[in-house]
């Protein structure tokens, strides 16, 4: 699969990483260059800088023929804006949205857009691990 990356942070390091282990086409795209570091040293996708917002960047970083979108900036405005980007001007058949605040992510799924919220997931987890026997 070709799959698009917006935010090179510690989880959109990691996921490319893994993806292009798993023999996949990733481009990962970052306003920052210096967040490149954080990939591994044997990471053979490709790293733009750019916004994930931009049209342009987003066609240099190849959006017209990607499988998926996956938006992981800080921001979960920007998130959520790339990702309507991504399906209504680029048809992208399939994006996903980290949003971090729960409310919004309840919006944002009923726009029809997968997300997930880091928040609602750890705090389910440490739920668990809290309430577990010890």
């Amino acid at each position: 699969m070709k799959i698009l990356i917006m935010g090179c942070g510690r989880l959109g390091a990691r996921l490319a990483g893994l993806l292009d282990e798993d023999g996949h086409q990733v481009t990962i795209l970052d306003t920052d260059s210096y967040a490149f570091r954080r990939l591994p040293s044997q990471f053979h996708g490709t790293a733009l800088v750019g916004d994930g917002v931009d049209d342009e960047a987003l066609r240099r970083a190849g959006i017209e023929e990607v499988d998926i979108f996956v938006a992981l900036s800080q921001g979960d405005n920007r998130n959520i804006m790339a990702v309507q980007i991504a399906k209504h001007i680029f048809n992208v058949q399939r994006v996903i949205c980290r949003v971090y605040d729960p409310l919004r992510q309840e919006v944002v799924d009923t726009l029809g857009i997968e997300t997930f919220s880091p928040t609602t997931i750890f705090a389910g987890l440490l739920r668990q691990q809290i309430e577990k026997s010890p």
